[in-house]
């Protein structure tokens, strides 16, 4: 980094821009009560959210990937997912107050997501976000930790990628940050595994809350 302020600015969506995994997780538990099978605890859950829904199939019935029936549970749980995404689904709060006053200044911003788009344009909509860019899982060929649908972002949004902070709470979100050369900014407050320590992946900024997040940008203005 050389140390300018970002012109604009590009959010991982689930556990970096908006809180997601209560939604995730009453779609996992459904699965759960589905198979006769208890609960499981939020936390949990909050903890593999980042890492999509082929990994809470296995979290939530100890079904490999290539296991049978897997793709069936996925489909149970995504279409749970589906009838509800942003039930119970917010914003940070201290980045809905950022991105309006980025709006205000007519500085660009947008959302990239290993989420499908099934899933994202909906949420993101009922959540009355206007990203200036929408990039999505099924959007291109490649998907995070590959650097096009960051590249991708960047050039619908008139942006450089020296121009732009991306911001993610998954180290393959610092990995694409980095291969497409814009600044890779973890935070904390995400959907971490435990034992996952998030200031030992590849970013150029860290922070542990969405609050030290606006702090830094904010003052970087």
């Amino acid at each position: 980094m050389d140390g300018r302020p970002p012109l604009a600015l590009l959010f991982d969506l689930d556990g970096t821009l908006v809180d997601t995994a209560p939604d995730l997780a009453r779609a996992t538990n459904a699965l759960r009560c589905y198979h006769g099978l208890p609960a499981l605890p939020y936390a949990v859950i909050r903890a593999q959210v980042s890492n999509g829904g082929s990994a809470l199939v296995t979290l939530a019935l100890g079904l490999a990937k290539e296991a049978e029936g897997h793709g069936e549970a996925r489909t149970f749980l995504l279409e749970a997912y589906g009838r509800a995404v942003a039930e119970e689904s917010r914003i940070f709060s201290p980045l809905e107050q950022l991105l309006a006053e980025w709006e205000a200044s007519h500085r660009p911003w947008g959302i990239v997501t290993n989420k499908p788009r099934a899933y994202a344009a909906p949420l993101v909509e009922a959540l009355g976000l206007a990203p200036g860019a929408l990039l999505c899982a099924d959007d291109l060929p490649v998907k995070k930790p590959d650097p096009e649908p960051l590249r991708e972002a960047a050039r619908r949004l008139r942006a450089t990628a020296a121009d732009c902070w991306y911001i993610g709470d998954h180290r393959r979100d610092m990995q694409a940050a980095r291969a497409a050369g814009m600044a890779a900014v973890a935070v904390g407050y995400g959907y971490i595994e435990e034992g996952d320590d998030y200031r030992g992946w590849p970013a150029d900024l860290w922070f542990d809350t969405a609050e030290a997040l606006v702090a830094a940008l904010q003052g970087a203005r």
